[in-house]
């Protein structure tokens, strides 16, 4: 599992729309039709990670430090491990040999992705 697959469990994505998307049995004389597409659930990013930010010893301003978002989710932050996850995002080669402007474009990407996951984002952080 990924980097951002971890971010994506840690706040709770994909358990509701595994639940939604849950096969019923089917009918025994019932023909078989084409599953109904599933819409994503919101899922109370800000809400949680107000949350853990509340819970946390450290101050941690994770609304614009990736480095703080991830430590705020348990998660390794460090320079190996943010390269890793640019990586896995696709961020572009300009970009990785500069910490600061790949941690830029790492915060803003994975809100971002978490958004378009059915998280909610609040547009001034994106």
């Amino acid at each position: 599992m990924g980097i951002f697959s971890t971010i994506l469990a840690k706040l709770g994505f994909g358990e509701a729309q595994a639940a939604e998307a849950a096969p019923a049995a089917p009918a025994a004389a019932a023909p078989a039709a084409a599953p109904a597409p599933v819409a994503i659930s919101v899922v109370d990013v800000l809400g949680q990670l107000e949350t853990l930010a509340k819970a946390h010893p450290e101050k941690l301003n994770w609304k614009v430090s990736i480095v703080d978002l991830m430590k705020l989710l348990g998660l390794d932050s460090s320079l190996a491990a943010r390269k890793e996850l640019a990586g896995e995002l696709g961020c572009p080669a300009d970009k990785m040999g500069d910490s600061a402007q790949m941690n830029m474009w790492l915060h803003k990407t994975v809100l971002q992705k978490l958004a378009d996951n059915g998280g909610n984002i609040p547009a001034d952080l994106l």
